[in-house]
């Protein structure tokens, strides 16, 4: 046997040969009156985990399946297919004195790929595999374009990403990242639900573009006539809601953001934010912790799972450091031995850290900057940092025993911010300065950044002691599934159009 690789002329010449033999099949059968694709019921009475799980009980009774031919071996006048639907592969003896002479010559015509059904008994084979003996065989949809090589599969991850149905197809083990998702959505939603959390919707279209950092995508409404900006967050609303009476709200939101792609960023993800009356950032933080806590052992058995080669213990307590204390321990740089700015940005220049130039660096810009630089890659196992600059946290409320700091607190795991939570400011005067300064220094890189009034004036009305919360789903979904990229997680990541 010739162990020669066909050239790529070659395999577009054999492709080119399948595609148009499989379309000579199809035309041959509307001709034969057995259009597969006008079938529009096939009754399934048996998933194939089922058939597995349950073999002891249903041994010898009828089922009927339904899914995809993955593969067969012909054998005379019998032969084996494995059929895969959404929940496993079963084997499917075909005998043709069973399922009569002219189906089974039918039978040994269709393509790998091809939908079929199947009814017969379930029987286990001398090999002992749990199988079903067929009595009636049907083609229920043609597969015109063959799947991807059997033994090597569908490897290239940009094709993976762009056509997420073939990976699914020939990758099963892709199914299983997505069907945890669901599941670990489901424990978050369980979680907040028996909190007394209610789950509300906002607006995915805003009317204004806000003053924080992140970048919106700017689409145009044709009826009223102006521009309008998909979401970059849904804090703002979720806040007007506590104000309104509603105690504990959060979001299951789509968010969208005119930005960078790399492995923990796409466009558009998945966020959940809530936010509680009456309670606090610390408030907060036991929440987070206890909910990572539950979810993690209810999707994966255990608290201690293995993330791309590390071990992590989610099972707690987590470690918990102000900024100033981390910065300290990891960098031996203490905040409060800088007297004034300019004491702070000469101790940065020490230690070749990198901030602003003049006067713009504060204390709080050069604290931010230690721990970016000395300290984010070394949170491996779950901790919390808290007690943020004023500087970066333009929605969190002051510490009363220190206003230079906040409220606030973000959450890493494997170096990866994994959230963030504040005390939220609720003072309207403070709120719309910090506003001010947000939309001033946005508009300063060429935005159109404006004042988010009305929320102002929600403020007005007052809003009670809050604490809010916001994650990312798919970093957690990353987590629980040992996937390296957040495109892993997304069934149809963001993907450049090919030829462009």
């Amino acid at each position: 046997m010739s162990d020669a690789i066909n050239t790529p002329a070659e395999q577009t010449e054999d492709l080119s040969e399948l595609l148009r033999i499989r379309r000579e099949k199809l035309n041959t059968l509307k001709e034969e009156g057995k259009n597969p694709y006008e079938i529009t019921k096939y009754d399934v009475t048996a998933q194939n985990g089922y058939i597995r799980e349950s073999f002891e009980q249903i041994e010898g009774q009828a089922v009927r399946i339904a899914g995809r031919m993955m593969s067969r071996r012909i054998m005379g006048k019998a032969s084996f297919m494995d059929v895969r639907d959404g929940s496993d592969r079963m084997q499917v003896y075909v005998k043709r004195d069973d399922v009569g002479t002219d189906e089974y010559a039918a039978f040994k015509k269709w393509d790998i790929g091809d939908i079929v059904g199947v009814e017969g008994f379930v029987f286990r084979t001398q090999k002992g595999e749990i199988s079903v003996h067929a009595q009636k065989i049907i083609l229920l949809s043609k597969s015109l374009l063959p799947l991807p090589e059997k033994f090597h599969g569908l490897k290239d991850t940009d094709t993976r990403y762009r056509q997420r149905y073939v990976d699914l197809i020939v990758n099963p083990e892709v199914k299983d990242t997505f069907l945890k998702r669901s599941q670990i959505l489901k424990e978050v939603r369980a979680y907040l639900d028996n909190l007394g959390y209610l789950e509300v919707d906002t607006p995915v279209l805003h009317t204004l573009e806000i003053g924080a950092a992140a970048r919106p995508f700017v689409t145009h409404h044709n009826t009223l006539d102006i521009d309008m900006y998909l979401r970059i967050e849904t804090e703002l609303y979720l806040k007007r809601l506590i104000v309104g009476g509603f105690d504990r709200v959060y979001e299951v939101g789509r968010i969208f953001r005119n930005e960078g792609m790399d492995t923990s960023h796409n466009p558009e993800f998945t966020s959940i934010e809530l936010y509680q009356a009456y309670t606090d950032y610390h408030g907060m933080m036991d929440l987070i912790e206890d909910m990572y806590i539950t979810i993690t052992k209810k999707v994966c058995g255990t608290t201690t799972i293995n993330y791309q080669g590390t071990e992590i213990n989610m099972g707690g307590p987590w470690e918990r450091l102000t900024m100033v204390e981390a910065v300290k321990k990891y960098a031996g740089v203490d905040y409060n031995d800088w007297a004034s700015d300019e004491d702070a940005r000469a101790c940065a220049k020490a230690h070749d850290v990198e901030v602003e130039e003049g006067a713009n660096a504060t204390k709080g810009h050069v604290l931010i900057a230690f721990f970016e630089a000395f300290v984010e890659d070394k949170l491996i196992q779950p901790t919390i940092i808290y007690d943020y600059p004023v500087e970066n946290s333009p929605l969190a409320k002051r510490k009363p025993s220190d206003p230079a700091f906040t409220e606030r607190f973000e959450y890493f795991i494997y170096n990866r911010e994994m959230g963030n939570a504040f005390s939220e400011l609720n003072d309207p005067i403070d709120q719309r300065e910090r506003f001010v300064k947000q939309v001033e220094a946005k508009r300063a890189t060429g935005a159109n950044a404006e004042v988010d009034e009305d929320f102002i004036t929600a403020l007005e009305y007052g809003m009670p002691p809050t604490g809010g919360l916001g994650f990312g789903l798919d970093r957690l979904v990353m987590l629980l599934t040992n996937s390296a990229s957040i495109r892993d997680v997304l069934l149809f990541p963001t993907m450049k159009p090919l030829g462009q």
